[in-house]
């Protein structure tokens, strides 16, 4: 559930005692609401359409960020390029990954679905070789990117023939943790220095995205005959919470500790949806699913090890 800044927040000035405490409670509370998305998804798609639930994150969230910009009396950004790059961005981090996990999650529990989330880091490094000619790969960076794979590998039980696991939806929740670092890559490449501040840029992300989803949903889908309890708090809670706090933790985090430490909460994601997804939604787990996590992660780790660290 990872998301991308489109310009980096100025850092805070605070003591040190207390701005360590704040990011490491900021950073709890930002890896449980990102684990907890995964159940919440998975909730909301047992009474209403993917792309419906999509929409309903994006609202949500949307109208998080604008009441806290009208707070702090921030403005939208300008200019027609600016927002032209916007619209992409918002498509391949919000719009398009958020569709494509509401439709996996149909076919496979929430726990696989958070576990594929964590190889964004691994999409991330092999895209950057091609795309960003300053990001050149090492030997450690390489071997994590093989280790990964084999983790996804394991988790699938591919020794098994992949027996029991729905191609279809893996592969959907596979191209949604894609998705994330095309994006980011498209925004570092062409909204990195804009001057304007990561909240308006990420208002303004975010309404393009509704605007995307609100043309496509009435496409696919008709008005729902109903809205049942669980599911309606579910699509509030994770947009309101999953999407629009999410997105206010991030950039307290990047703007305090910096974007490597803030990225690692990539990590916690995949652990605490699983233990969201068996322990409250009864989904069941093989041996090989939290070991080829395991794996998963540590190569996931390994691909953001940089040249003389």
């Amino acid at each position: 559930m990872t998301t991308a800044s489109a310009t980096r927040a100025p850092v805070r000035s605070a003591s040190r005692p207390r701005r360590t405490l704040d990011w490491r409670l900021r950073f709890g509370v930002l890896s449980l609401i990102w684990g907890f998305s995964f159940l919440l998804i998975k909730v909301g798609t047992q009474g209403y359409a993917p792309f419906q639930v999509t929409l309903g994150r994006l609202v949500f969230g949307t109208a998080v960020l604008a009441a806290v910009m009208v707070v702090r009396r921030e403005r939208l950004p300008r200019g027609i390029r600016v927002w032209a790059h916007l619209a992409v961005a918002a498509f391949f981090l919000n719009a398009l990954p958020f569709s494509l996990f509401a439709y996996a999650e149909l076919t496979i529990p929430s726990t696989l679905a958070g576990i594929c989330n964590a190889t964004s880091p691994l999409w991330g490094m092999a895209l950057s070789v091609v795309a960003l000619s300053e990001d050149r790969p090492t030997r450690v960076r390489v071997a994590g990117l093989g280790l990964g794979f084999l983790g996804v590998l394991t988790v699938l039980g591919a020794w098994q023939g992949f027996q029991g696991v729905d191609a279809t939806g893996t592969g959907l929740a596979l191209l949604a943790s894609l998705s994330y670092p095309i994006g980011w890559i498209y925004v570092r490449r062409t909204l990195a220095g804009v001057g304007r501040s990561p909240l308006s840029m990420s208002g303004a992300q975010l309404l393009l995205a509704t605007a995307q989803l609100g043309v496509v949903t009435p496409l696919f889908t008709s008005m729902p005959g109903r809205f049942p309890v669980a599911p309606t708090l579910a699509v509030v809670a994770l947009g309101a919470v999953g999407t629009g706090v999410a997105f206010l933790l991030q950039y307290r985090l990047v703007s305090e500790v910096g974007p490597t430490t803030a990225q690692m909460v990539t990590y916690f994601i995949p652990v605490i949806a699983t233990v969201a997804g068996v322990a409250l939604l009864g989904e069941s787990l093989s041996w090989s699913t939290p070991v080829g996590a395991v794996i998963v992660l540590a190569g996931a780790a390994l691909t953001q090890v940089r040249r003389g660290a």
